[in-house]
Order: C-alpha cells, then structure tokens, then sequence
C-alpha cells in the first residue's frame, strides 16, 4: 500500500465521519480546559502560587489533554507546538540540545532549564527521556535566571507529573506501529485514606529502525526502553506534607543515521557505515520534598539525587572504511537542595526567597581508534562542580491594576578537573600524561525587573530579565587554549500582552523581545576534524516576536496557532586572521516556528460500540533553518502534518494515528567533520494503532 493510498484512505475517513456525525457533543474531557479557565491557571514555575495572567513573562501550557491528544511522548514532540521552541533530532539520546528564541547549545551544558517535579536536570543527555504519566509541560520562554539561575537562558521547561492525591485509579495504553514500533505504559494511582497516597507508573518501548544501514542492510537506529515512577505522599497534617518521587529509565539505542551529504545532487546519499554505533544509557532520579504552609506563608525544601550512566560507540567516518572509531562512557552524580520561603494568598506584597546548592561529578572515558594509522588513545576526566546560589523575587501592587515585580539573584560556581592522556602509536605505548587543571570560578549577579499592567480583563508587561551560562571544561582539546570557555551572559527585554476575549472563549498572547548576548558559546570542530569543542563569540544578538491564540471547547471544537519569529545573529566574532563570522546567522535556529491544531469531537447517536468520535490534526512548520557558522548549509522552510481519528466509549478509546502523513522530505540535522558533510533526514511517514483503558 502506498504511502499515498495510506493517506487517501485516512481522508476520505476523516469526512466520512465529519458527514455521519448526527449531533456535535463536547466530551468530557474537553471540559477539564474550560473548568480551570486558561487565563487564571496556577503556574508551578513561578513559584509562589502566580496565574498565568499575572506573570510578566511569555509562556506555553501543555495539559494532560493536549498531551494525550497529540501523543507527546518526548521533548521533541513539545518543541513541535510551543513558539520559538526548537530540538532538532540528532540521532541519539545523548545529545539532546534544546533551542529558545536563538538561544541553545549543542554540546557541553544545556542552555535551556529543565525540571521534572521540582528535580533539576543539568545535563544535556538526561533530557530525552521517553513521557508517560504527565499532568502538565510549562515552557517558560526567555532568561528565567533569577528563580533558577544556571542553564536558564533560553528559558525553562517545567514538567509535572500526576497527583495521586487527585487522581484516582488507573489506566493501561498500549500502541502498535510501523517500523515495529512497540509501546506499552500502565498507571495506578491510589488515595488510601486522607493523609496517604500512592502511584506508579511503568512505561516500555521497541522500535525495529526507520533508516536502513546499506552496508549490512540492518537498520542503524533500533531502540529498546523502559521507564518507572513511584510516588508517594504523605500528609502529616494540616500544615506538613511529605513527598518522594523516584523515576528510573534504561534505554539501549542503535544510532547513528548520518549519511555522506551529495553536494552535486543536493541531497544525502544512503546510511553506509562499517562499525555498529549506538549509545545505552541508565538514568535515575530521587527527589524528598517537604512543604509547611500556613493561611500566610509557606517554606518547602527539595533534596533530590541524579545519576546517570552511559556508553556510547560510534563509527565517527560514517563510511565503509575502517578509519575513526570512539567509544565514550560516562557517569554523573548530581545531588540537589533548594529551599525556598514565600508568602501565601492574594495581597497587595508579595515575597519569595530561597538559597540553592548542588554537586556534580562525572567520570568520563574516551577512546579513539584512528585505524589508518595505527593509533590509539585514551583520555580521561574526573570534572567536579560545585554551586550556591540565593535568590529573592518579590512583586507589589502600585495600583490596584499596575504591580511591579523586582528580583535578584547571586550565582557561585567552581569546577575542577583532571585529566590523563594514554597514547599508543603502532607497538609502542607513550609515557601517559596526567594534569590537574586550575579550578575554574564564575560569580555573578542576575538582577530582574517587570511591570504588569491590567486593562479591561488584558494584561500587559515589560520585562528586563537577565541569564547566564556557566563557563567549564572542553572534554575535546587539540591546543591549549581550547580547554576552557568563558561564561555566557545575556540581557532580555521584553514586551507583551495576554488577554481573554469574546466572553473567555478565545485566549490570545503577543510578545516582542530582544536578546543581547555576551560571550555566546559557539560549537567548534577541532581542528583534526575528530570531535568538537566550545569557544566564544564576541557579541550576538536574537529579536522576534510571538504570538498564541487558542480556544476553550466550544460545541467539541478546539484549535490553537502557535507563531514565533526569531532572527539571531551573530554581531563580532573573529576567529583568526582568515575566519571571520560577523553579521552571519546563528546555526541552529530556525527563522520562524508555526503549529495549528483543529480538534472536533463528535457525539454519535445510535450506536452502541463507540459514544463519541474525535478527529485531531496538527500542522508543523520549521522555517529557515543554517546548520554552520558559515551559513554555506541551510534547511528550506518544510512542515509535517501529524492527525489522529479516536473512538471512544466511557473509559475505553481506540485510535487511528499518523506523523509525517505527507511523507515530507527534509534535514534533521548537518554537520561537518573530517572534511565531509554529513546529514540525517527527517523520520519518514508513520502510522499506527493504539488502545486506551481506565480502571
């Protein structure tokens, strides 16, 4: 069956039911949105009990239903329906970058914040993580480092998991598609008596491969997964409440889909490499939480434990010959606190204040066989970090419509790190080298100021908020002046404007912003070729503008467009007499990001296996997008259609489901190294089946 056939049949079905539907319902469900009325919502991110209206800052909310609707189930799928959000699929869960508004990085320490129930992840290579159980994603765009500090540029993503003190029962979902892609999740939640509660979750998954290696004809990208949550909430009493969430992921991936780049035909040749790659990974997560709260103020601590370990082989030619082999391993261990003190209930005084530490080591391996010339080496780092922080936000009503929010924060980190160097050329071994490098230290102070202003049921704010990326260590160094990298700083204004409207059934929001940036990490290959490196630019600079519109369910109808324009650019950066970047476009970024969603529920009379039909379509589109700092490779602006068909009946759902349903053809992801380009393109169409039951 062809892919065209596929999609000819999945329309004529979509109007087929679109005819049938004898009366148009809004299903439960679809009330949940309108029940918490999308400009009064509580933002867990801001900390101190904030609604949505309220908070001088552009943000996304993505809820269970929304989630559910469109399969999110990774990163990846958030950034495809939030503004200015971009996670471009590299090939492994290793290297999971995420980009806000110009601002991300490839390698090294995100530049993106992410937390998960209140745990800190710091490191790009936890964040591609498989979802299940999800309550709600909250993106939170632009510098957010007063409350949050380091790797808080681009902005945050805060997620929440299910409450088993509100939600009751369970569920079961299992899913089937092609590529022999397996899924299967099942949730419990249960409230024992009032001061107990409990939940886990269990989430597998198995994909056969979509890109086929030419060399052995086995597909280079299979992958198997398994993920587990527990949650546990004790309620001492009025005031005290205790919580421990623990979540663990074991993942075994195939990789790497990259493919020599045909510059004469402009287009990438067939996946054809001789070494099997692929990376593995364990990751785990505890948090205790504690909270005291009282009618007027609350303090809460977080003390929460990450450790991660990994092993990644790689066929670093991509071609048939033997010439560079890398195999990579890793072990993070990251411990956590945060305790915070802030006020409670509407007043005209706000306050919040808080102190933050953590600790984090990794051991790290690396080893190179450079085959043509009979060489080995192995590099080792032990890198330590250690950083406090203390931080105050507190907001103040001028007026009974003008309230000014003011924020400051002090940031201290060091870092440290040794190093040994093991060289054999051909029969004989090298004298190994150890260093132990001076300790690197950033200090720094990240100061905030907003106003918001109400206006017959519209807010408007102005912001200046600042961020920062902590300096460190390059694991991948061929000259001296290559081991470290500066901070990174940048300075954000911004003006916008949320409002409800056409009696709360419509919600809009409209921002501008500019971004200065100092010292803006760069992604560098080293000059052999072989591995990467950061450096900084001089000054760099992103401006745009975003806009929401969404609905709350009318007659079973939703829809939702979801605008970002950024244009990043960086302003002075000379590498050396013979290179230089000034005025040329940031990598990475792509000009402007679009999402529409339509989603119709219908209610059918009559008919006794299925109440209800659901039709959801979502539209993608990813504008211009440069893949080098010589701005020679670029992606074309290219969309994807994913939708999906639902029958649903009381707490049992089947649906019909599809991505990349008209099969677009375009670039993941470019690069180049060893004097060839390489490129992975984008996943191919796919389409499946899956089941939904709650008990």
């Amino acid at each position: 069956m062809t892919n065209k056939l596929i999609f000819g049949i999945a329309f004529s079905l979509f109007l087929s039911i679109s005819a049938i539907g004898q009366e148009t319902y809004t299903h439960p469900d679809s009330l949940l949105l309108k029940e918490l009325e999308i400009y009064e919502v509580t933002i867990e991110a801001s900390r101190n009990e904030s609604k949505l209206k309220d908070l001088p800052v552009s943000l996304s909310i993505i809820n269970a239903r929304t989630i559910k609707n469109n399969d999110i189930s990774t990163l990846h799928h958030v950034a495809g329906i939030t503004p200015n959000l971009f996670m471009p699929n590299y090939g492994s869960k290793l290297t999971s970058p995420v980009y806000i508004r110009g601002i991300g990085s490839r390698i090294n320490s995100p530049s993106v914040g992410l937390y998960v129930d209140g745990i800190p992840y710091f490191e790009k290579s936890t964040f591609a993580f498989e979802f299940f159980d999800l309550e709600r994603i909250e993106v939170l765009r632009g510098p957010q480092g007063t409350l949050f500090g380091r790797n808080s540029m681009g902005g945050l993503i805060n997620i929440t998991t299910k409450n088993p003190m509100q939600y009751q029962g369970g569920a079961m979902n299992l899913s089937y598609g092609n590529y022999g892609q397996y899924r299967a999740n099942i949730e419990h939640y249960n409230k024992v008596n009032e001061k107990f509660a409990y939940s886990f979750s269990w989430n597998a998954q198995h994909t056969n491969g979509m890109y086929m290696n030419e060399f052995n004809n086995r597909p280079v990208d299979k992958l198997n997964s398994y993920g587990f949550r527990n949650k546990l909430i004790y309620q001492y009493s009025d005031k005290v409440t205790l919580e421990n969430i623990a979540m663990v992921e074991n993942s075994k991936q195939g990789g790497y889909p990259y493919a020599l780049w045909n510059d004469s035909l402009e287009a990438a040749n067939p996946v054809n490499y001789n070494n099997p790659s692929g990376y593995d990974r364990l990751l785990f997560s505890d948090a205790l939480k504690y909270r005291y709260q009282t009618k007027d103020y609350e303090l809460s601590n977080t003390l929460s434990f990450q450790y991660l370990d990994d092993i990644q082989r790689i066929d670093q030619d991509f071609t048939p010959a033997d010439l560079y082999y890398v195999e990579q391993t890793q072990e993070q261990k990251m411990v956590a606190n945060e305790l915070i003190a802030r006020s409670r209930g509407e007043r005209k005084f706000s306050w919040l204040v808080g102190i933050f530490a953590f600790h984090q080591s990794f051991d790290n391996a690396v080893e190179v066989d450079v085959i043509p010339q009979n060489m080995w080496y192995l590099k080792q780092y032990d890198n330590t970090v250690n950083g406090f922080a203390g931080f105050a936000q507190a907001s103040y009503h001028l007026t009974p419509s003008l309230s000014i929010t003011g924020g400051l924060r002090y940031d201290y980190e060091s870092s440290g790190m040794a190093y040994q160097y093991d060289l054999q050329m051909g029969e004989n071994m090298m004298p190994p080298i150890d260093t132990v490098y001076p300790g690197l230290t950033d200090r720094i102070i990240l100061p905030k100021l907003a106003l918001n202003y109400t206006i017959n049921n519209a807010n408007i704010f102005a912001s200046y908020t600042t961020g920062y990326k902590p300096g460190g260590f390059n694991s991948t160094f061929e000259k001296p002046e290559h081991l470290t990298f500066k901070n990174e700083r940048s300075n954000n204004y911004e003006l916008g404007i949320k409002s409800p409207f056409y009696q709360n059934l419509l919600y809009a929001e409209f921002a501008l912003f500019y971004t200065a940036l100092e010292n803006q990490q760069i992604y560098l290959t080293a000059p052999s070729g072989r591995g990467s490196y950061l450096g900084n630019s001089g000054l760099s600079e992103n401006k745009g503008v975003e806009f929401t519109l969404r609905n709350s369910p009318i007659n079973g109808f939703e829809g939702m467009i979801a605008y970002g324009y950024t244009h990043s650019q960086i302003l002075e950066y000379v590498q050396d007499e013979e290179t230089n970047f000034n005025n040329n476009y940031t990598p990475y970024i792509p000009r402007h990001t679009l999402a529409v969603q339509l989603t119709k529920t219908f209610r059918i009379k009559g008919f006794e296996t299925f109440e209800y039909i659901k039709l959801n379509a979502m539209y993608n589109q990813v504008g211009q997008t440069y893949w080098n700092l010589t701005n020679t490779y670029k992606q074309e602006t290219y969309g994807l259609l994913n939708g999906k068909i639902s029958f649903i009946r009381d707490d049992f759902q089947f649906d019909f489901w599809g991505r990349n349903i008209l099969n677009a053809n375009y670039q993941a992801f470019l690069f180049e190294a060893l004097g060839n380009t390489y490129v992975q393109v984008g996943q191919p169409m796919q389409y499946g089946v899956s089941l939904s039951i709650k008990f």
